[in-house]
C-alpha cells in the first residue's frame, strides 16, 4: 500500500504544477496532510504520546518532509516526472548512510553494491 500511495504522491504533483506554482501546491499538500493528521488523532483517541525525544524527532520528520516536498515540487515543475521521481526515490541511500554513520548499522558487501548501483542509476537518469 505504501508503494502504491507513494507512487501516486509522485504523480499528482506533476499534474498540480501544470496548473499552479509549487509553493501553492505545497499549501494544498499540507491541507491534505493535516486532514490525515486529524484522522490519526481520532484513531489514538485524541491522546498522542508525548515522550520528548519522540515528539522532537516527529516534528523534525515533518519539517524535513515538508522541505523535501517543496524542493520536489520545484524540481517536478521544471523536469520530467519520470526523471525527478526516480532520482528522489533514491533517498534511502541517504538513510542507509546515516544509519551506518550514526546508528552503527552495518552495510554488507551486497548492500554496498546496491548503493553503488543506485548511484549509477541516478547518474544514468540525469544524463
Amino acid at each position: 500500500m505504501a508503494l502504491l500511495l507513494c507512487g501516486l504522491w509522485g504523480f499528482f504533483p506533476k499534474l498540480a504544477t501544470n496548473y499552479i506554482r509549487p509553493e501553492s501546491v505545497l499549501v494544498y499538500e499540507v491541507v491534505g496532510s493535516v486532514a490525515i493528521g486529524f484522522l490519526a488523532l481520532y484513531l489514538v483517541g485524541f491522546r498522542p504520546e508525548t515522550q520528548v525525544n519522540g515528539v522532537l524527532y516527529g516534528v523534525l520528520t515533518g519539517v524535513f518532509l515538508t522541505l523535501g516536498s517543496l524542493f520536489f515540487l520545484f524540481a517536478i515543475s521544471k523536469g520530467k516526472a519520470s526523471v525527478v521521481v526516480t532520482m528522489t526515490a533514491l533517498y534511502p541511500v541517504v538513510t542507509i548512510l546515516l544509519a551506518f554513520l550514526v546508528l552503527r548499522e552495518p552495510i554488507t558487501l551486497r548492500q554496498g553494491l546496491g548503493i553503488l548501483l543506485a548511484l549509477v542509476a541516478m547518474w544514468l537518469f540525469s544524463t
